[in-house]
């Protein structure tokens, strides 16, 4: 168990990074919600398929769709208001979701492949890359948007690529069937992390 010991505090300070993205991630869909449905709540239930509305009230919930399709063309439109107006801001959006979702595919190779192979031959673990990642995403928690956010966005991106490309040259010297696995797992991660 005290071999495991690098592995397991990388991956927690990868679990932090993963839970503040994921707060950020999360505020950001309720901003997006909000700035079109001001009303919008994020436990809202989704509204059923037949409305079983005829007259006044059809016509209603026409108009309230059209306003809702307005304010779809006008997400572009309207820089100053909350939610993502520019496209800028839907990329740092989308650069959001996929360092969100590369990071949890990254602790879930870890727990699932990483730690029974390390557990069986210790490989370099960089504690260094996941420390920064962690401070990069609580720095990035504190700015929630601007210029800083995304030079922030940006350096978590190429820090999580420097951890999972520096995993995948550890477990290179390893010639088994499992390393192999666990390193086609991570390039599909990097994949998903394309350079920027």
């Amino acid at each position: 168990m005290a071999r495991s010991v690098p592995l397991f505090v990388s991956l927690n300070h990868q679990l932090v990074a993963l839970q503040t993205l994921q707060l950020l991630h999360h505020q950001q869909q309720g901003e997006d919600a909000r700035a079109c449905h001001p009303h919008y709540k994020l436990d809202q239930a989704s509204p059923p398929l037949s409305t079983g509305m005829y007259g006044p009230a059809l016509r209603a919930a026409s108009k309230t769709s059209e306003e809702e399709e307005e304010c779809g063309s006008q997400a572009l439109s309207n820089p100053g208001e909350p939610g993502p107006r520019t496209l800028a801001q839907i990329a740092v959006h989308s650069m959001l979701s996929r360092i969100v979702d590369s990071t949890s595919q990254l602790v879930s190779v870890e727990q699932t492949l990483l730690l029974p192979l390390f557990q069986e031959h210790p490989f370099p673990i960089h504690l260094k890359d996941s420390i920064e990642f962690r401070n990069i995403c609580s720095h990035m928690a504190l700015q929630l948007e601007g210029q800083q956010f995304d030079r922030d966005l940006h350096a978590a991106h190429q820090c999580l690529r420097t951890i999972v490309e520096k995993l995948i040259h550890s477990l290179a010297v390893f010639p088994s069937d499992l390393y192999a696995i666990a390193q086609a797992s991570l390039r599909q991660i990097l994949q998903n992390l394309p350079e920027m």
